[in-house]
């Protein structure tokens, strides 16, 4: 029993199967040249304005009087409209005359019906007669039979007549059996205007120009806190889109063309080539450009397209309409879209539907949708269901997957469970997890391993990891590989690299002559402006030396600055130097209170301060228990200062 709804869609696929292969049958079928001059010349309509039902009444008048023109071109004529009944009889009347567009065309009509072996017959007669189309056809015939000698015969046949079809059908042949051919004809049908011959064309010539990244971005953010060694997961959703690689050198030329070559084929309607040009600018900046060509791709149903424009309008912040074009692909399987939007939706707090769209692209085969889905979980607290998603994307190759599933296990104490993870996913690529693994050496006192990861994802980048070869290399006294590595870490963000390094660069600094009086103020050394950037990052011992800097050459407002910020922060050298700075200036009172704060922070030298300004205003028991604090902090020269200085005290007591 067939339901009504299925009949309409068994009719519909019906009329779609006739329609293609219509389609198709039409670039195989011979045009007839030359007809109108031939026949029927008497007739009243010109026949350049004639509509197609008075073309077709005048060649059936031709024909009926046995013109074989008209006969081959009324048959085309049918053919073309599927009318295989009322071509059949006049294909066969003008081929049994010598016709051979006729002929060919006849095959045509046969291969639809059918009878493969005797339309290849009858296009081998054509070809052998000069038809290229009949040529092309035969080929393809003998292809599809297996018969690659044939078929190369045949289609080289048609190929050299300048039969674009023929030509890329040919090209399809070599490049099947990598033969280095191919690309001429890949070229000249091509020049003739075959859209996916110059798609194809393109991307040879870019393979050939650099090699060319393809896939979903996986991007993270470290979460990390300054100053700890945290072995921490990527955090950020696995979604993107991929941008070719961008030649240099003689590969420029190529690269090049191989762009006008997909510009030519998507202004054809090439949607693929549409897509890849729109990549191609946009990696160039481009993106308005980009944007029309992705959105003609999409358009024509291109779901990577679709995808590709949602992340233009993502970041030009066109959010919605992002979405629209992100729920498209995403409905027609592209599990990258599918992820863009679960990033969407988790962003707004949307947790469960979030959830839904990271479970369709992994069901679309995106393995990021499994990781995706673990980082949800994760930052849900809902850690066993988070290691089951990491290690699902882990065990499908996915190298951030298994990093974060490392971290897991050594954040439940399995070590040992971790460090096979850590290792398959830094093989894999993944900095961080050989970052991760200089940590877990590390724990382990195995210095040596330690530093063999470290150099490895600071080789790839890693800022972190760049750092700690830096200080592994002052430790041992290689002073031109460490700046070499915390340049790297600095320029890539790190406080501490850009302290560590203007540290290196003081110690090189001369020491400063007496000041002369009138001479103008020395500009900042490269030493000072490394530590300003680690100081504006909030890197406290940077602060306390910019302050102290910027005092020595006096610019007491700009040392006051930094002091105050460090103290404020916590910082008991910030504290005890604006202490200092103030008492100088004359504000002995808000200095005694930041070196309180100091000294209780553990500070000798503001202890000791605290005790002479006691001393001096006479309040002998507050100044013995700051010499007893000094004399407890240290360092020695202050505990023995301290220390005579509580005898004299105790003395004064007791006199």
């Amino acid at each position: 029993m067939v339901f009504m709804g299925d009949r309409a869609t068994l009719l519909e696929t019906g009329r779609f199967v006739q329609r293609h292969a219509r389609n198709a049958a039409d670039e195989i079928i011979e045009a007839v040249g030359a007809v109108d001059a031939a026949v029927d010349t008497t007739a009243e309509t010109d026949a350049e304005n004639e509509t197609e039902t008075e073309t077709e009444a005048r060649h059936r008048r031709a024909a009926e009087r046995g013109d074989v023109a008209s006969m081959s071109a009324l048959g085309a004529l049918l053919l073309r409209r599927g009318d295989l009944d009322g071509a059949e009889p006049y294909l066969r009347g003008a081929t049994a005359e010598g016709d051979r567009a006729a002929a060919n065309n006849l095959g045509v009509l046969l291969h639809q019906r059918g009878y493969a072996d005797e339309a290849a017959g009858w296009w081998r007669v054509a070809a052998v007669a000069g038809s290229a189309p009949a040529a092309h056809a035969l080929g393809r015939h003998h292809r599809e039979r297996g018969d690659e000698p044939a078929a190369e015969y045949w289609l080289r046949q048609a190929a050299e007549q300048g039969h674009a079809l023929g030509a890329y059908a040919l090209a399809d042949l070599l490049e099947h059996r990598s033969d280095v051919g191919a690309e001429r004809w890949l070229r000249a049908a091509a020049e003739q205007g075959h859209r996916e011959a110059a798609y194809r064309l393109a991307l040879a010539l870019e393979r050939r120009a650099t090699e060319t990244t393809r896939g979903p971005h996986e991007t993270g953010t470290r979460l990390r806190v300054p100053g700890t060694r945290a072995i921490v997961p990527s955090g950020a959703p696995a979604t993107g889109t991929a941008v070719p690689g961008q030649p240099t050198g003689e590969g420029a030329g190529e690269a090049a063309e191989a762009e006008q070559w997909f510009r030519q084929a998507a202004a054809r309607g090439h949607r693929r080539a549409a897509l890849h040009l729109g990549a191609i600018l946009e990696h160039r900046g481009e993106l308005k450009e980009a944007g029309r060509w992705y959105l003609s791709s999409a358009k024509e149903g291109e779901a990577k397209a679709a995808c590709a424009l949602g992340f233009l309008l993502r970041d030009a912040g066109d959010e919605e309409s992002a979405a629209v074009w992100w729920l498209r692909a995403a409905q027609d399987g592209d599990g990258n879209a599918a992820n863009a939007l679960g990033a969407l939706h988790a962003a707004r707090g949307e947790q469960q539907t979030a959830e839904r769209w990271y479970r369709a692209a992994m069901d679309a085969g995106d393995v990021n949708g499994a990781y995706n889905l673990g980082l949800l979980c994760a930052a849900q607290d809902r850690i066993p269901q988070a290691e089951q998603w990491y290690r699902r994307a882990a065990y499908a190759g996915h190298r951030e997957a298994a990093n974060a599933l490392a971290v897991l296990l050594l954040q439940a104490g399995d070590a040992n469970g971790a460090e096979p993870w850590f290792s398959k996913a830094a093989e894999a690529g993944s900095v961080d997890a050989a970052f991760n693994l200089g940590i877990l050496h590390a724990g382990r006192d195995d210095d040596r391993t330690a530093l063999v990861w470290y150099e490895r994802a600071a080789a790839a980048g890693h800022t972190e990891a760049a750092l700690q070869v830096g200080i592994a290399a002052l430790r041992d006294g290689d002073e031109q590989t460490a700046e070499r590595h915390l340049r790297c870490a600095a320029g890539g963000g790190s406080a501490e690299a850009a302290f560590r390094l203007a540290s290196v660069l003081d110690a090189r600094r001369p020491e400063p002559g007496p000041a002369v009086l009138g001479a103008p103020r020395e500009e900042k050394s490269e030493c000072e402006e490394w530590y300003e950037r680690a100081a504006q990052q909030g890197h406290r011992r940077a602060q306390v030396r910019v302050g102290m800097l910027a005092a020595g050459r006096g610019d007491l407002a700009e040392a006051d600055r930094w002091y105050r910020e460090a103290a404020e922060a916590g910082s008991r050298n910030g504290a005890f130097n604006l202490g200092l700075l103030l008492a100088r200036e004359g504000s002995e009172r808000e200095a005694a209170l930041w070196w309180t704060r100091a000294a209780r922070a553990g500070h000798g030298r503001a202890a000791l301060r605290l005790a002479l300004l006691a001393a001096r205003r006479g309040e002998l028991t507050e100044g013995r228990h700051w010499c007893d604090r000094a004399v407890e902090l240290g360092p020695a020269e202050v505990a023995e200062r301290a220390a005579r200085l509580s005898e004299a005290l105790h003395q004064e007591l007791t006199a």
